[in-house]
């Protein structure tokens, strides 16, 4: 069973709600079927834990050979503007859960979901290193509020 991560925030109006509702994307997601169930299905749960989130967090789904959702870690904390990642940690976890894949996420409490060149430069930096162990790098979101970009869209991976 996957361990879920939430954020430490103090509890606010509607948030028995919020956590029904990840439960149920949750077991959405690990259903058999093909990659993550929809692209659609793993944005929605993304931007579902992150958009309201006052400080940058990066997150990371770890996926088995079918693409099912093994767990979905908050792997990084940073300030409004910055998350320092490190990509030996998420390769460490990868392991860890014998992942095949990964779907990279993170928010910009600004509000702006245009990646940065950072932000460029840690996808490829973290594609590199999984690429050594063999765990393929599926997507990467930026939540800005309730919009998501994705890398994969994009043509960027």
């Amino acid at each position: 069973m996957a361990t879920m991560h939430y954020s430490t925030e103090t509890p606010r109006r509607g948030d028995k709600t919020i956590l029904k509702a990840l439960a149920i994307l949750e077991r959405r997601l690990r259903q058999p079927g093909p990659a993550v169930a929809s692209t659609s299905a793993a944005r929605n749960y993304i931007v579902l834990r992150m958009a309201e989130l006052q400080r940058e967090e990066v997150m990371v789904l770890f996926l088995d050979s079918q693409s099912r959702v093994l767990s979905a870690e908050t792997m990084f904390t940073g300030t409004l503007t910055h998350a320092s990642v490190y990509p030996r940690e998420v390769v460490r976890r990868a392991m860890h859960h014998n992942a095949a894949g990964v779907i990279l996420a993170h928010n910009h409490p600004t509000g702006v979901s245009e990646p940065s060149q950072a932000d460029r430069y840690m996808t490829e930096l973290m594609k590199t290193a999984l690429d050594v162990v063999e765990v393929k790098v599926l997507d990467h979101f930026i939540v800005a509020g309730a919009s998501c970009l994705s890398f994969a869209e994009r043509g960027w991976l």
